[in-house]
């Protein structure tokens, strides 16, 4: 027992107790992990099951309505569940720039002097943060369903855009090889410019609109005329275009509705943190409210609100998952149609998790970044 003093002296000092705890954590977390995949394992066999992938190369027989990768019965699986994906990535980042914008609109409109904004914005972050997120898609989805009129009498607010309760259909420009090829162009003019500016420093504007040109030059030189195909009204449908399906708008505004009023409470902290200094020094200099609030104001309050934004973005794509209630084709309905006609439970629902995980990592990632860009910079102005 001679080395217990010794022992115990080492144990009090606190980064060798950090490292103790993380690695019990880990050991635990990896204990589980294998105790899970050994009784998955030792169980799909007793079921005469299998752990198999191989299932996505087969067709599938469902269809999925509209949908950006054009998937139609008779597809492999695997493009079922790409189809479902961007579904998921599709109202997920519309949703998501949505919810930023809404929500700052409200909290400007929660600290207005006028009173009549004040509390309706008041009383719109109250009822969109206390109402179940699936009671307002259910909502949403009954209200355009009964709102919108039938094909025949369709609305066309703008040249081309047909809005029915079928959705809204808008025209489709066809895809070209050259489109990729200018895409690929811009990609690496961007990336080379990035490099080029951790070496040699800031870059201005001009620069990245000099990037847009080899990109423009792909596009002259290997484009064909572009194909537009319009949407036009045959028989009792509208047919041709790109249609967005109402379960879209529904899902859509209901996740900006619900997590808007999140956001703007945290952007309301966030102003409100900063110091009341900052507004009577932004004044002294003759700055209105707006020009102090977008010069001074919020650039100070981004250290503080962009952390709560991010766990509302986080909420906002898992919560996508929900469309599964009102009829949305995503990435959760195409996996539960694969478990009734293929009986891969498993399967389907690792990829699910695998994808919500990827998804919102991704996520975290460009917050925390655009976090660390944000402090560097205020660390700078102090």
């Amino acid at each position: 027992m001679a080395y217990a003093p010794w022992l115990r002296q080492v144990l009090r000092r606190p980064g060798v107790r950090a490292v103790c705890w993380q690695v019990l954590t880990a050991l635990l977390i990896g204990s589980a992990v294998w105790w899970l995949a050994g009784n998955i394992a030792n169980n799909l066999p007793r079921l005469r099951m299998e752990l198999r992938f191989g299932f996505l190369a087969d067709a599938a027989s469902f269809e999925l309505g509209e949908n950006l990768l054009r998937y139609r019965a008779g597809d492999s699986y695997a493009r079922a569940f790409g189809a479902g994906l961007v579904n998921t990535l599709q109202v997920s980042l519309i949703g998501i720039v949505l919810t930023a914008l809404v929500g700052t609109v409200v909290a400007l409109l929660r600290l207005s002097g006028n009173f009549l904004f004040a509390r309706l914005a008041a009383w719109y972050v109250e009822v969109a943060r206390n109402l179940p997120l699936l009671l307002q898609l259910l909502f949403w989805q009954t209200l355009l369903v009964r709102l919108l009129p039938s094909p025949r009498d369709a609305w066309a607010p703008l040249p081309g855009v047909v809005v029915s309760n079928r959705g809204a259909s808008m025209p489709l420009l066809h895809w070209q090889d050259a489109y990729g090829w200018a895409l690929w162009v811009l990609v690496a003019s961007f990336a080379l410019l990035l490099v080029w500016r951790r070496w040699r420093g800031r870059l201005s504007l001009r620069w990245f609109a000099l990037a847009l040109l080899p990109a423009i030059l792909t596009l002259y030189w290997w484009a064909q005329p572009p194909s537009i195909e319009q949407p036009v009204l045959r028989g009792f449908n509208v047919v041709g275009g790109v249609t967005l399906v109402p379960e879209f708008f529904a899902l859509l505004f209901g996740l900006v509705f619900c997590h808007a009023g999140f956001a703007a409470e945290s952007i309301r902290a966030g102003v409100q943190g900063v110091d009341r200094g900052q507004w009577d020094a932004a004044r002294s200099l003759g700055l209105r409210w707006w020009p102090t609030m977008r010069r001074v104001v919020l650039p100070q309050a981004l250290r503080v609100m962009v952390p709560p934004l991010t766990s509302n973005f986080l909420s906002l794509t898992k919560s996508s998952s929900l469309a599964v209630a009102i009829g949305y084709p995503d990435l959760v309905r195409v996996s539960t149609v694969a478990i009734s006609e293929t009986g891969r439970a498993v399967e389907c629902i690792t990829i699910i998790l695998m994808v919500y995980l990827s998804l919102s990592l991704a996520t975290s990632a460009l917050m925390n970044w655009y976090n660390h860009r944000v402090a560097l910079q205020g660390g700078r102005s102090s």
